[in-house]
């Protein structure tokens, strides 16, 4: 994912017009969802699936054996993220969010993410930086900005 195209896209992310945001956002979540082709996106969907219906475990299982076959498929490791945020598997989750940054440091959703999981832990100094990072890919995106100011106003 190091084309001109995406570079573009990171940009477009900055950009004052809304509709330019919006269309760089849709885009990067689904080259993000359909990085593996038709074969991961269905097996991201499988596990969303799973997680529709309640069966948490199963949705779990079903993530982590993609991780295992395609361990560069960024969007299993955020989708299992997310499972574990939901869950309330703060460290679990934050630990694949990082995963995610490792592989696209521009993944705003699991810098997001990291934060999320920071906050719900207490740890308000690190959840400040992490949605910090996510502001500096998507300078607009409200809910960071406000994330931030709860996270300030718990450390006073």
């Amino acid at each position: 994912m190091s084309d001109a195209s995406l570079q573009d896209l990171i940009k477009d992310l900055k950009s004052s017009d809304e509709g330019t945001r919006d269309r760089a956002t849709q885009e990067l979540w689904h080259r993000w969802f359909t990085q593996k082709g038709a074969q991961g996106l269905t097996k991201l969907q499988e596990a969303q699936d799973f997680v529709d219906v309640g069966h948490y475990l199963k949705a779990e299982q079903s993530l982590t054996a993609l991780i295992e076959a395609q361990p560069d498929f960024a969007e299993a490791w955020n989708r299992r993220a997310v499972l574990q945020y939901t869950r309330r598997y703060y460290r679990k989750a934050l630990a694949d969010c990082q995963q995610v940054v490792a592989m696209v440091p521009f993944h705003f959703g699991a810098l997001h993410g990291m934060g999320l999981c920071h906050a719900a832990l207490g740890e308000y100094r690190e959840a400040i930086a992490a949605f910090r990072r996510a502001l500096e890919v998507q300078p607009h995106a409200l809910v960071n900005q406000r994330l931030i100011l709860e996270c300030t106003a718990r450390l006073s």
